[in-house]
C-alpha cells in the first residue's frame, strides 16, 4: 500500500515539488472530479450505522471494515471519545438520517494515552486564554471503550440505544478486539 509517507519531502518535512500539503489535495480532488459520477446516493447510510472513531491516520476504516461509500456515517476526533459533539452528531445522525447502530472504536497506542489534563493548563499558560473542551486523556483503552459505550446509552437525546458495540483495533495486526461493557474478561475477538 503506498501511504503519504512515499511523498518525497524536504528536511523540514514539507513536501518537496512545489506547492503545499493543501495544494497536492486540491491538485488530487481535481484528478478525483475529472473521473467522478454522481452515485445519486441519498445522505442516509444504507448499513443504518455510524462509526465513532479515532482520528489516527492508520485506521483506514473503511477498508478495516469493508465498507463502501455510503455504508454508514464516520465520526472521528481524537481518542474516538464520546463528546457532547459526538452525541450531537449521533443524534442527528439516527433522529434526521435514520441510524440505529452505533460501532465504537479505539485504538492500540493512541496518543490520548501519554497526555494529560496537564496539555490544558499548558495551553492555557501558552495562549492566555483556558480551553472550553476537556483532553479526555485515558491510560486503559478498555476502559474508556466502555466509557464511551456508557455515554452513548445514557443520552437522553439518542433513540437507538440498544446496539452499541465498543472495539478496540489493534494497528500492528488490523484485527479489532470487542470490549465486554461490563468490565468481565479481557474482551473477545471479532
Amino acid at each position: 500500500m503506498t501511504t503519504s509517507a512515499a511523498v518525497p519531502t524536504g528536511s523540514d518535512g514539507a513536501i518537496t515539488g512545489g506547492g503545499s500539503v493543501t495544494d497536492r489535495l486540491v491538485g488530487a480532488n481535481e484528478t478525483y472530479a475529472n473521473e467522478f459520477t454522481d452515485p445519486g446516493m441519498d445522505a442516509r447510510p444504507v448499513l443504518g450505522v455510524a462509526v465513532v472513531a479515532c482520528m489516527d491516520a492508520r485506521l483506514d476504516l473503511h477498508a478495516a471494515l469493508g465498507l463502501e461509500l455510503g455504508d454508514c456515517h464516520t465520526i472521528r476526533n481524537a481518542g474516538g471519545v464520546v463528546t457532547d459533539d459526538v452525541i450531537r452528531s449521533l443524534t442527528i445522525s439516527q433522529r434526521a438520517l435514520g441510524t440505529r447502530s452505533v460501532v465504537l472504536i479505539h485504538h492500540t497506542g493512541c496518543g490520548l494515552e501519554s497526555l494529560t489534563e496537564e496539555f490544558r493548563h499548558e495551553l492555557e499558560m501558552e495562549v492566555g486564554q483556558r480551553p472550553a473542551w476537556a483532553v479526555e486523556a485515558f491510560r486503559d483503552v478498555d476502559q474508556d471503550v466502555r466509557q464511551s459505550m456508557q455515554r452513548v446509552r445514557t443520552s437522553p437525546f439518542l433513540l437507538h440505544t440498544d446496539d452499541v458495540r465498543g472495539f478496540v483495533f489493534d494497528v500492528r495486526t488490523g484485527l479489532l478486539r470487542e470490549i465486554d461493557p461490563a468490565g468481565s474478561g479481557a474482551g473477545t475477538s471479532a
